[in-house]
């Protein structure tokens, strides 16, 4: 494509943060940026100028210290701020005013806001309470939520007392649950009694008594009422509190926050658990925060009073990427329940009812509704919305066509990637320059990323292995029961040493964005050429009677063949016709080699809790492997289709 499908104007992009910022460096440093790419060169040769500048030119709130950058060579090892002090909490809870801090919508059925002040207030109570119980710096604070109001709350009080926050969504079972907390072993658990599904109410607190009694540690649980006035206390051997009953004694005030080395523990994340137990990630509150920032306010330009708007739940990282907005000055809009009821546009109505600047979905939510033939541009206004962002997997050209034909044509579509191992991304949007169809815009800031060959050498226009030469301040700070680093070191740092292997098969572009071809363990080897996977879904998923499909190699007949597993519209049977058209469709537009050699129809297609297809899953189930973790899918009933399929026996 000659063209790119979107170029802010002159004069949007002298508005941006980003323009600002390069005046602020201009006037610090004495250096003048001609574009993007010598700003990132920039930013990466002269790493502790540049995240130097994130801190000032956003204003974090705290004490620095001697030193920006320590043992700057070593991954792991490096330590931004070695000497610094931060409280993350302080930096969220920056604004006392009456202005939003946050809109909450649970589908159709709850609708509540909260100011500044009022948010503020709700956190000193709240503090006071876990201070009360003997919560501090250190001890480990877990939320079995959905996206509520009380959850950001919870997590605030518990980080301005200088504990760390761990969190899962309600819809994972007891074992699921327990495969997380069970490792940190939480003081304080905060519960709802429920959560809003699809127009389906959906009981929390069974499996919560279930939960509770395999966590000793646990000292203190707090009830919030969701789906009830007065859920019901049993079972939970006194140890049960309602949330405003536990708070009650306390007056709001000033919050004592604790400050805490700049890169003690923040937050506890997991990886999806598909392979085994997941790997608890610990990361740092000053890392988070500065990564955040940069992220929010440079990238993505989040400014105040911006009202921003990301589907996630609880148990993805998006969930805490979209509440550190509050320390750009912002306004959250939190929704929880499914995307599309109780009709396709319920998101579109939101952005419209609170002027929402900033729509982020999944690359799977515009994909289905793009299928379900919702053209929102031509029923919703979308004055506001600047940007929309897109994560979770790669978005499909297809997908650029459809956002600016049929959701909005003025708008800076921002696909992101990079993931809960650095609670943040490695590529995604830059708002001064063009969007391609089909490429993540840039590299970001302060991001040493690259493309690797096999020999470990950097390329530009081929496919390789995502990697970042330098260390940045969002590298976990370590793994949880893992003192020796060794698993640390093994997930991202066993490929080459000294630089971070990130696991996705790439290309950066001609443009200096990225193409994602999907993860590299699950790239395909026919003949001993690598095929990524998305490239194959490109192709499919255009096709109307496809809503989606997984694509796996079996070993056969010493070496590889490529076989496509599709899940098609309702009342659609995979005929010899529409196997030969999703032949052609692959044939014609990669190669030979990536044409399948067997398709077959299910009627589901495995994925994680949030959201994400499980290929090595499905290889291993159709090679007569066990699936070591199954609690960690959200539907693993629907791996019994891939079983002893006899189309795969010949």
């Amino acid at each position: 494509m000659s063209k790119p499908l979107w170029q802010p104007s002159a004069d949007r992009v002298q508005s941006t943060n980003l323009r600002r910022f390069m005046d602020f460096l201009k006037a610090r440093h004495g250096v003048d940026f001609q574009d993007y790419a010598a700003l990132h060169r920039w930013s990466v040769e002269e790493r502790e100028s540049f995240w130097d500048a994130v801190w000032d030119f956003c204003g974090v709130i705290g004490e620095k210290g001697a030193r920006i950058l320590a043992d700057g060579e070593r991954m792991p090892g490096a330590r931004f701020y070695p000497d610094g002090s931060i409280n993350f909490a302080e930096n969220l809870l920056r604004r006392r005013d009456g202005g939003d801090a946050l809109v909450f919508w649970g589908e159709d059925r709850v609708k509540r806001r909260l100011s500044h002040g009022e948010l503020h207030d709700a956190t000193s109570r709240l503090a006071q309470a876990l201070a009360a119980d003997g919560v501090g710096p250190g001890d480990r604070v877990a939320g079995f939520l959905p996206n509520l109001p009380e959850t950001l709350i919870a997590m605030l009080a518990a980080t301005s007392l200088g504990a760390i926050w761990s969190s899962c969504s309600p819809d994972f079972g007891v074992k699921g649950v327990m495969d997380r907390f069970g490792q940190i072993e939480p003081k304080v658990l905060f519960v709802a009694d429920g959560y809003f599904y699809n127009g389906k109410t959906f009981d929390s607190l069974e499996r919560t008594r279930a939960i509770a009694a395999e966590l000793p540690t646990l000292t203190r649980l707090v009830v919030v009422p969701y789906v009830s006035d007065a859920p019901a206390l049993t079972g939970f051997d006194g140890r049960a509190r309602r949330l405003a009953d536990y708070v009650a004694p306390y007056k709001a005030g000033e919050i004592a926050f604790r400050r805490m080395p700049f890169n003690a523990p923040l937050y506890i994340m997991y990886s999806s658990g598909t392979t085994g137990v997941p790997k608890c990630i610990v990361h740092g509150a000053g890392g988070t925060l500065l990564k955040h920032l940069e992220e929010e306010v440079l990238q993505c330009d989040v400014r105040p009073d911006d009202r921003i708007f990301y589907f996630t739940t609880c148990g993805w990282m998006m969930w805490n990427w979209l509440v550190s907005n509050l320390a750009c000055g912002a306004t959250l809009l939190l929704y929880d329940g499914a995307p599309t009821y109780p009709s396709p546009s319920i998101l579109f109505d939101y952005a419209d009812a609170e002027a929402m600047t900033h729509f982020g979905t999944s690359a799977k939510f515009i994909d289905a509704i793009a299928k379900m033939g919702v053209e929102p541009r031509r029923t919703h206004r979308l004055r506001s919305v600047r940007s929309i962002l897109s994560t979770g997997s790669p978005l499909a050209p297809q997908s650029f066509d459809y956002v600016y034909a049929k959701v909005k044509e003025d708008v800076c579509l921002s696909s992101m990637s990079g993931g809960t191992d650095l609670i943040g991304s490695f590529v995604g949007g830059n708002p001064i320059g063009p969007v391609w169809r089909g490429e993540i815009q840039c590299l970001l800031l302060g991001m040493a990323v690259a493309a690797f060959d096999e020999d470990g050498r950097p390329v530009t226009g081929e496919k390789g292995e995502l990697v970042c030469t330098r260390a940045f301040p969002s590298m976990p700070i370590g793994f949880w029961n893992d003192p020796e680093g060794a698993k640390y070191r093994e997930a991202y740092f066993a490929a080459y040493p000294n630089v971070w292997c990130h696991g996705d098969y790439v290309e950066i572009t001609e443009h200096g964005g990225m193409i994602i071809y999907g993860r590299s363990d699950a790239v395909l080897n026919p003949g001993g050429v690598r095929i990524g996977t998305a490239e194959i879904y490109r192709q499919v998923e255009q096709l109307d009677e496809v809503v989606e499909s997984l694509v796996i190699g079996q070993d056969w007949d010493n070496d590889v063949r490529v076989v496509l597993f599709v899940r098609l519209r309702d009342g659609l049977k995979l005929d010899a016709e529409l196997t030969e058209r999703i032949r052609k469709r692959i044939r014609d537009n990669t190669t030979p080699r990536h044409v399948p050699a067997r398709i077959v129809q299910v009627s589901d297609i495995p994925r994680t809790i949030s959201g994400k297809i499980v290929e090595l899953a499905v290889r291993n189930i159709v090679h007569g492997r066990p699936v070591k973790n199954k609690d960690a899918l959200a539907n693993p009933e629907a791996l019994k289709q891939f079983e002893n399929r006899p189309e795969l026996a010949n």
